[in-house]
Parts: structure tokens; sequence; C-alpha cells
């Protein structure tokens, strides 16, 4: 059984500053293109970034980017592109490597080759938030070669919801534990954090309302 823990802001803090400088350059890189303003979301936004205890894979922030193209001049691959084409020329200086691309986000890593470990990473979605309240996403379908905007499931905003009533009940703490401990006793290491976070969710909210 793998065991994990919280990170603490002390250590992931400067870490988060560098990100925004990075986002800094790539937006001032891009501004010919278009603007975007950017929000860290997920563990980050929440005070509850893991990592396993002896493990290889560090730990990682989640970053939403929201282009401004009221004008509709750019497809989503041109977006992304452009994003991954800044990201790749400044994130040197911070000491990531290049960017990768897979289906929903462009993710950047700060990688210790000599132990083979990733120290840390971040993701980067390109959202979009329509007036009726739903949000989309670029979403890259690598057997198609096609990049394409795609509405969030529902359950997004379910979670949304959800969160909300168990914050308002003062039961964040409850949350907290529960997770690191969900995390600890996964054994499906294809699952990814935030699924073990929404089932979580669910249990709080199911054993409370």
């Amino acid at each position: 059984m793998k065991a994990f823990e919280y990170v603490t802001k002390k250590e992931y803090g400067p870490i988060k500053n560098d990100l925004v400088e990075l986002i800094n350059m790539v937006q001032d890189e891009v501004r010919h293109y278009f603007t975007f303003r950017y929000d860290f979301i997920g563990s980050a936004e929440r005070n509850m970034i893991t990592r396993e205890i002896n493990g290889n894979k560090g730990f990682d922030f989640d970053v939403n980017l929201r282009v401004n193209d009221p004008e509709e001049n750019f497809l989503p691959q041109d977006i992304r592109n452009i994003l991954k084409k800044g990201f790749d020329k400044f994130c040197k200086y911070f000491d990531y490597d290049y960017t990768e691309d897979s289906s929903r986000v462009l993710t950047i890593k700060v990688k210790d080759k000599n132990n083979s470990r990733i120290v840390h990473s971040c993701d980067f979605a390109v959202v979009f938030d329509c007036d009726d309240g739903r949000q989309q996403i670029i979403v890259f379908n690598k057997a198609q070669n096609s990049y394409d905007w795609a509405f969030q499931p529902l359950e997004y905003y379910q979670q949304a919801a959800k969160i909300k009533d168990i914050k308002d009940e003062g039961l964040w703490q409850e949350v907290r534990d529960l997770y690191l401990m969900n995390k600890c006793k996964n054994n499906d290491f294809k699952k990814k954090s935030r699924a073990i976070f929404a089932e979580t969710i669910n249990q709080i909210y199911d054993r409370y309302f």
C-alpha cells in the first residue's frame, strides 16, 4: 500500500510563484495573437496538494487558461499550439522540460533524470466559460489527430455544488482526512487524483446530506 502526504504551502509556494512568473512571460509572448487569464484550480486552489512518500512522481499543479478570442479567429489546434510554443520558449528558465501535449492538458515537468523521478509538474487546460454557466475545454483526440472544444461532463458542475454545501457545514477537514486515506488505500494506479477526490466528495456528501 502506498503512503501519501500533504505538501506544505512553505514548500510549494515558491514553485507556484515561479509558475506565475512563467505564465506571465507566456502571456507577453502570445499577446500579438490573443490574451488569456489564468486560475490555479484543483488541489492547489484547495491547499490539498499531495505526493507519494518516497515516490517518483512528485506533486503537481492544475491551471485553467481562459483565452480571449471573442471573434473566434483561432481554431482549437491553433490556440493549443501557440500556447505550447510559448511555454516551450520559457520553461527551461525554471528547469521544466519541454511541454507534453496530452488529451486535455499541456504538461510541463521538472525531472530528476539521475534518479528517474519527477520532482513536480503542472497541467494547463484551455477552457471557455459559456454564458449559460457551462464550461468547454480544448480536447486533443490522438486517434483522429484533431483538437475540438468539448463541454465538461455533468459531474463537473454537480461536484462544485456539493463542495459548497460541505464547506458551508464546516466539514472540509473531514474531506481532507478522507481524501488522504482514500489515496493511500487506492490500488488502481491508473486512477487519477481528481477521480479519488470526486469519490471523497461523494462519500462525505452522502454521509451528511
